[in-house]
């Protein structure tokens, strides 16, 4: 099977220990864009410190990768049989309260962020609290700043109406770049039916996850289940607004979710989407747990009884088109 197919494989959202093993593994798996978590509860400083770490990768491993910039990359990736690396940032964190940060990010490749990540920012409401009254000032000015640059609003750690007001805002269609649909699976960081009408209607782009405690059966969710659950949210909102964010925490410790979930804003432990039982990053499936496995989704989707343009599509090809669409400055 040849795995670099004539259709894009294309991972938008991942936050792996990145290792050659893993850049080793993308080549395996044919995947040729992955979007990459650079921060979470970061400043800007501790930001730029991670872009230079993944410098160094560039600079050690420019046989597997590169680095992202717009959907011509991918085409690139896809002649040379590596993966561009697209930046993103999962909170607003880094741009601290300094609306000028915003394209310095982009300047420094970073083209997607997030709004909020679970609790309530300068800019939106995250979706683990009580109240949320939507979009700031400051989140208007944000999203009007990221759409004239080229950065892609994301929303998949948000609350509802924070969600709605981003995407009646946004000039430009925005991202839940790693969630799935509330009616399959009612776990808190999933979409509502609402959402991702309004989302997809406006030529947004939902990227379905595939992180246990978004997934219906959790660890235990089977390939076949979740290919129907594609199957059933192409057939709501189009198959052209729909693509993979696996969510992928590859070789991590579990040090990073708490991490991830804690940063520096609680003194206790709060366990997210786990429990104190299950406080770590949970198993992953046995269909797919490294980045050589996401090959699997093709035959999945193909069984669901997509066609291979289809497939191709969910994949990878929407992604590249959002891609194109998104990156350059507003027009």
């Amino acid at each position: 099977m040849n795995v670099h197919s004539a259709s894009p494989l294309i991972d938008c959202l991942q936050y792996a220990n990145w290792s050659r093993d893993v850049f080793s593994q993308m080549r395996q798996g044919g995947v040729h864009a992955v979007h990459a978590t650079i921060a979470y509860h970061e400043t800007f400083r501790e930001m730029v410190s991670n872009i230079a770490a993944w410098n160094r990768h560039f600079e050690l491993h420019p046989e597997l990768i590169f680095p992202g910039r717009t959907g011509n990359d991918i085409e690139q990736a896809m002649r040379e049989k590596r993966t561009a690396i697209f930046f993103g940032l999962q909170n607003p964190s880094p741009i601290e309260d300094d609306i000028g940060l915003i394209e310095i990010c982009h300047m420094l490749g970073v083209r997607f962020m997030q709004l909020s990540y679970n609790n309530q920012s300068l800019l939106a409401t995250g979706c683990y609290e009580a109240e949320d009254p939507g979009i700031t000032r400051f989140g208007r000015q944000v999203i009007a700043e990221m759409n004239r640059v080229g950065m892609v609003v994301d929303m998949s750690h948000s609350a509802e109406r924070s969600t709605l007001e981003a995407i009646e805002i946004s000039r430009r269609p925005i991202a839940i770049t790693h969630a799935n649909p509330h009616w399959w699976y009612k776990a808190l960081r999933n979409k509502s039916d609402t959402v991702l009408k309004a989302l997809t209607q406006s030529g947004g782009m939902l990227g379905l996850s595939l992180y246990p405690h978004h997934l219906k059966g959790g660890s235990d969710c089977t390939l076949m289940d979740f290919c129907a659950m594609v199957a059933e949210t192409a057939s709501r909102y189009g198959v052209k607004n729909i693509g993979i964010g696996s969510d992928l925490c590859q070789d991590q410790p579990d040090s990073v979710v708490s991490w991830m979930r804690n940063g520096r804003w609680s003194k206790t432990t709060d366990y997210g989407e786990g429990s104190a039982s299950m406080a770590g990053f949970p198993p992953q499936p046995e269909w797919f747990k490294t980045n050589s496995d996401l090959v699997n989704l093709r035959a999945g989707l193909r069984d669901a009884g997509f066609s291979p343009e289809e497939v191709g599509d969910i994949m990878g090809g929407n992604w590249l088109r959002f891609y194109h669409a998104s990156f350059g400055p507003m027009k």
